[in-house]
């Protein structure tokens, strides 16, 4: 704006000059430049404006419920963010995220959520391991240290009336998109220059934080829930857009191929784009997707040692523990799973109760040597982790809250594909490690579910409420 002030100036001195002629009355060029130092001081007076107003609301929260929701909303973007790169810094927006939720509430209507399914059961979870502390024989500490996994679930119930009643969930989704396209770029430096890392204790090519397990848990998601907005783009003619989000789903699926990948992503994310093109694209769309996806996966196959070593794992890890005894990452999982079932038969209505899985593995670990030998607390399974400790009973809670977080999903917006792909990524992983219950994972399932869970709870509350009959809905976008 003082550019704009100072040419004005030399205009008018310019006029002002004896040398000057124009064919133009002078008050023409003074008119024209004075309305656009006008307007161009409005535009910036106006951004200011806009940016002050968007500190002062962030900053008038005690007094301003608008400010409060803005709050908790940008609390929840922040967890996103620091999700892919922080157990501690998560921990921290989490709890700030709680607090400055309560004030927020509506007592009542929050407790009528409680009631619902989708709520209910993730509380009776917890309510299960917090009972189970009952008759279990581990150590008291064992026991309510093992109560904390299923905890965050207490979380979700929050999420779900929070977004349900926010319009900013998108935001969230975005952030943490961002985030791990941020992780993603770290992820290629430190392949080039693996001192750049800070886990080196670790061989794990590409790892600057957590562990390779959990990058590829982000990438995978990301990657195929992108799926759904680079085909709606694409069939509303935003082929810039569409080509752009193609792109970076393209570039998770090369990192996880040439840097390092999970063998739990590599099972998993067929299934998620199977379920993909079930939904959203016809059966021929689907058969030529299906061919083009094994030419595509057979070629970067070929082209990448790193995913040959990581497929021929499964045998080779297979062949080692059976012929060898050694302790490989299959062979323990298949230990654990055998001794995990004769655990379960042992106490099979109600369990061996909370935080007895480790004193379960010690014992029958003894006299026995590789694979056999080996001790966790977590048989890297979340339907047997949960078997042991809460039986049957654990069980039938686990898999409804599953099923009524995927009903939940039936929508066919983003924020459905959204919270459809986290609960199927959560439920197949499940079955090779406890993915509900470990960190990163588990928090990547509250988030998700909560967030997409309270847009469509809040999407379909408005439709109700405009009276918008359910079979007047747009249907799901699908790809002729």
């Amino acid at each position: 704006s003082n550019g704009f002030l100072l040419r004005g100036l030399q205009v008018r001195i310019l006029l002002g000059s004896p040398s000057f002629r124009s064919p133009i009355p002078g008050n023409f060029y003074l008119s024209f430049f004075e309305a656009h130092m006008r307007a161009n001081l409005t535009d910036a007076a106006s951004r200011r404006s806009s940016a002050a107003s968007m500190v002062s609301v962030i900053f008038s929260a005690r007094h301003d419920p608008v400010a409060r929701i803005l709050n908790v909303d940008l609390l929840a973007v922040l967890i996103a963010i620091l999700l892919p790169w922080s157990t501690t810094g998560t921990m921290i927006a989490i709890v700030m995220w709680v607090v400055a939720l309560i004030p927020t509430l509506n007592v009542q209507a929050f407790l009528r959520s409680l009631k619902q399914p989708i709520c209910a059961l993730p509380i009776a979870l917890v309510a299960l391991a917090l009972v189970g502390t009952l008759w279990s024989d581990a150590l008291w500490g064992q026991r309510l240290y093992a109560i904390s996994p299923a905890a965050k679930l207490l979380v979700l119930p929050m999420l779900l009336y929070h977004f349900q009643r926010s319009t900013r969930g998108t935001w969230v989704f975005i952030a943490f998109l961002a985030s791990c396209t941020g992780l993603m770029a770290v992820s290629w430096l430190i392949a080039f220059d693996p001192t750049l890392s800070l886990k080196p204790e670790f061989d794990e090519r590409g790892i600057f934080v957590k562990n390779y397990i959990d990058q590829s848990q982000e990438f995978a998601l990301c990657a195929t829930t992108l799926a759904y907005p680079i085909i709606t783009s694409w069939r509303e003619k935003r082929t810039r857009l569409a080509v752009v989000l193609a792109a970076l789903a393209l570039s998770f699926v090369i990192n996880m191929t040439f840097v390092i990948v999970s063998r739990t992503a590599l099972v998993t994310m067929p299934i998620m784009l199977a379920v993909f093109a079930l939904i959203h694209l016809r059966w021929r769309s689907s058969m030529i997707v299906f061919s083009a996806a094994v030419i595509f996966g057979g070629a970067l196959w070929l082209a990448s040692p790193q995913l040959r070593r990581t497929t021929d794992t499964f045998t080779t890890d297979y062949q080692r523990y059976k012929e060898q005894n050694m302790v490989t990452s299959i062979g323990v999982r298949l230990e654990f799973w055998k001794k995990s079932l004769t655990f379960f038969a042992d106490a099979p209505l109600f369990g061996h109760g909370t935080g007895s899985s480790r004193g379960l593995f010690e014992r029958a670990a003894v006299g026995k040597v590789g694979s056999a030998a080996e001790v966790l607390a977590n048989p890297h399974n979340q339907t047997l982790n949960v078997a042991i400790q809460w039986g049957v009973t654990g069980m039938v809670v686990l898999y409804a809250m599953w099923l009524v977080h995927l009903l939940l999903f039936r929508g066919g917006d983003l924020a459905a594909w959204i919270g459809l792909m986290v609960v199927v990524q959560n439920m197949f992983t499940s079955l090779f490690n406890s993915h509900l219950f470990d960190f990163h994972e588990g928090w990547m399932y509250v988030l998700g579910v909560g967030v997409a869970g309270g847009m469509t709870l809040g999407a379909r509350q408005r439709l109700h409420l405009s009276g918008v009959p359910a079979d007047s809905r747009p249907p799901p976008p699908s790809l002729a």
